[in-house]
């Protein structure tokens, strides 16, 4: 029987649709928030005092989402269970002195951002999101979704080399994407985007733009059991997050054991140092001013976190059928196989036995088929928030996701079944 008949068609397409609605961590957040808005969730101010009521909140800071669930009856002292993601995918980044250009061709100039795969963003059409910050400390998002930038590939008669010797780019001279004829004029770029936001360009005082492909995602295959797309690094997580702690918050408050929590930050592909990122106090702020708002205690905090379990999703390697040495000989993970659990013992990725154990059991509550997924020893490893989290907030913290193709490519693959089984198994975790 085909993929095609078993997966969700539902949960994909619409995570197609959040693929879309994400071109910048930004879009994402604002994304993630509007789906949890629908599912009951209101937003708390971080400057605002909490307080200990029941329900759904959220707290939105820059390109990360922190949203937990608090059922009736929850002690100060009930522990959480976190679904753990990021919300920026590499790519390219505008320059804070955009207007550059030679020989009569306009360009942007851009930094790339993260270990993006170069080649992928060649000949692309692509267009600029993010958010603009104004004179009056206000931010406005930013999403010109048509083709405006493109990086234009040399021609291979002029680079007779490219094919037998492989492609060499320099990021600082072959990535800058052209937008136009004519002279440069500092100022241009920011004075477009104004225009395109409904502003008058002197009151933006600062930016956070980067180009996207404008191609939409889509189903690939023979049965379209294959789905092609943009961000999925890690934004398919972060949908599925955001669904599962929908579904769970959905249930009866007497059936809900544990605190769901979602938690995405921005900034896991430079390292997650920053107030967004994991490895900033965002996450363990969050929750300690839950159980105190609940009238909690620093022993209620301590008792807390010493039951929290955190499931760090990001994608992982599916096995490539070109280059299969590439791959531990004996983890082969495949796509539409279910989940992948990550595991390195140089502490890469957080799991040990006892977080196999608890991934395990939320899988096969769920009925879900899960895979695992080891370095090949002559690799070095990647690496998530999971060893991040767990060390600074003493978390035990589990890394999963889902194995796909082309990771960190502008366009990048996994089967279509995936999402939905990551989001099953999600959500039967944060349930208990």
């Amino acid at each position: 029987m085909s993929s095609s008949h078993r997966f969700d068609r539902g949960h994909t397409d619409d995570l197609m649709a959040f693929l879309m609605a994400g071109p910048s961590p930004y879009h994402a957040v604002a994304a993630a928030a509007s789906r949890l808005e629908k599912a009951g969730f209101r937003q708390v101010e971080e400057t605002a005092a909490w307080d200990g009521s029941s329900g759904g909140k959220y707290v939105l800071r820059g390109g990360a989402i922190v949203a937990w669930y608090v059922p009736e009856g929850a002690e100060a002292h009930t522990p959480f269970r976190i679904a753990g993601a990021h919300t920026d995918s590499p790519n390219l980044r505008v320059k804070p002195m955009p207007d550059t250009g030679a020989y009569g061709w306009r360009q942007i100039a851009v930094e790339v951002y993260g270990g993006t795969l170069l080649n992928t963003w060649l000949d692309r059409d692509l267009g600029l999101a993010g958010r603009i910050s104004l004179r009056d400390g206000t931010h406005r998002l930013v999403d010109i979704d048509r083709p405006l930038l493109r990086v234009p590939q040399l021609a291979v008669h002029l680079d007779r080399t490219a094919n037998p010797d492989g492609l060499k780019l320099d990021r600082q001279k072959h990535m800058q994407p052209i937008w136009g004829l004519g002279d440069v004029a500092e100022g241009d770029l920011i004075r477009f985007v104004a225009e395109e936001a409904g502003v008058d360009a002197e009151d933006i005082t600062g930016w956070d733009l980067m180009p996207h492909p404008v191609e939409a995602p889509s189903y690939l295959g023979r049965d379209r059991e294959l789905v092609a797309g943009p961000r999925m690094d890690n934004l398919l997580s972060v949908h599925a997050a955001v669904a599962a702690l929908a579904a769970v918050a959905g249930q009866p408050d007497a059936e809900i054991p544990y605190i769901p929590v979602l938690a995405a930050f921005d900034h896991e592909e430079n390292g997650s140092q920053s107030d967004t990122g994991a490895d900033g106090p965002l996450l363990g702020t969050v929750l300690e001013r839950s159980v105190f708002a609940r009238g909690g205690t620093y022993e209620d905090r301590a008792r807390a976190f010493a039951g929290t379990v955190c499931l760090s999703s990001d994608t992982g390697h599916a096995i490539h059928p070109n280059y299969g040495e590439r791959h531990d000989p004996t983890h082969h993970p495949v796509v539409n196989g279910g989940p992948i659990l990550k595991v390195n013992v140089n502490m890469r990725y957080a799991t040990d036995g006892s977080g196999r154990a608890v991934f395990a059991s939320a899988c096969e509550r769920a009925g879900v088929p899960w895979q695992t997924f080891v370095s090949n020893n002559s690799m070095p490893c990647g690496t998530t928030i999971g060893p991040i989290t767990a060390a600074r907030h003493g978390i035990q913290t589990v890394d999963i996701g889902v194995a796909i193709l082309s990771m960190h490519s502008a366009r990048e693959l996994c089967g279509a079944d995936d999402p939905h089984l990551l989001a099953t198994a999600l959500a039967s975790f944060l349930a208990g």
